[in-house]
């Protein structure tokens, strides 16, 4: 008898144990410094990215005056068209495919190679700061002041990396300038029950090194950090729940189900070892 409560108080103990809390697997709760219906005043205005080798860029060029000239700018060979367009490493064919063949991306040395103009060297340079540099060189060497050139320069895409207990494991990339973490993940696949938001790991690329900054994404305040908002190249970490580890079930019912089994085989074979020893 006393095996069969000792078995019913373990059973008890691994049920509770082994049920993923949902404080645990819920985003953005509320705090205690952060009221749900309060505003919310996100960290919009980031330090600008820096360029780092591998980035890809995409480049427009328009003289509105010298149509022919800023052709020779246009890599796809007849892109531009009307009103002198030319599109340096253009996005069409093929989406993020595209780009890795048209674009231009920022070798190991930093530099960028560029018709007419040659090797420019960005590495470290904000997208502005790239973006006057053509456009003085455009005009210092091959445009007039009234050609009224306008250089346009874009990331080709928002990629960064996801590994861990993820859905969608691999290489992401977004189309637009700002992405959130929680966005990322989202658009990644997204975060099954036995992942870890209480410690998701940002590994990022600095000039200096590598560091990783840890989020808690199940709190409110999160959006105040400057890691929310995601940059080009990060790496997304998610740990599996020690619940995982378990192997009884992410579910209450899934648990109780498990050990319910488990339980009633231990109580059936005390049962019969008690009765051939009598």
């Amino acid at each position: 008898m006393r095996s069969v409560i000792g078995l019913t108080i373990i059973t008890l103990l691994l049920l509770t144990g082994s049920c993923v809390p949902t404080h645990k697997i819920t985003y953005l709760q509320e705090s205690k410094s952060t009221l749900t219906d309060s505003l919310i005043s996100i960290r919009k205005m980031q330090a600008p990215y820096r360029l780092q080798v591998n980035d890809i860029l995409t480049i427009t060029v328009k003289a509105t005056r010298d149509p022919e000239i800023s052709q020779l700018f246009n890599l796809q060979g007849g892109a531009g068209g009307g009103g002198g367009m030319g599109n340096i490493g253009g996005a069409g064919g093929g989406g993020a495919g595209g780009l890795y063949f048209t674009g231009y991306t920022v070798n190991s040395r930093g530099d960028i190679r560029i018709p007419v103009l040659g090797n420019m060297n960005v590495l470290g340079f904000t997208i502005e700061e790239v973006r006057e540099l053509i456009e003085n060189r455009l005009l210092a060497d091959y445009l007039r002041e009234e050609s009224n050139v306008f250089v346009d320069v874009k990331l080709g895409g928002l990629r960064y990396t996801m590994v861990g207990e993820v859905n969608g494991t691999g290489q992401k990339i977004i189309f637009r300038d700002q992405v959130s973490i929680i966005e990322a993940m989202a658009d990644g696949g997204g975060v099954p029950i036995t992942g870890d938001l209480t410690k998701v790991k940002i590994v990022r690329q600095y000039a200096d090194g590598v560091r990783v900054h840890q989020l808690d994404l199940t709190t409110l305040d999160v959006v105040y950090s400057p890691y929310y908002m995601i940059q080009p190249n990060d790496m997304i970490v998610v740990d599996p729940l020690p619940q995982k580890a378990l192997g009884t079930g992410t579910t209450g019912l899934a648990s109780f189900t498990t050990i319910l089994s488990v339980f009633t085989a231990l109580v059936t074979t005390v049962l019969f070892v008690t009765n051939l020893n009598r």
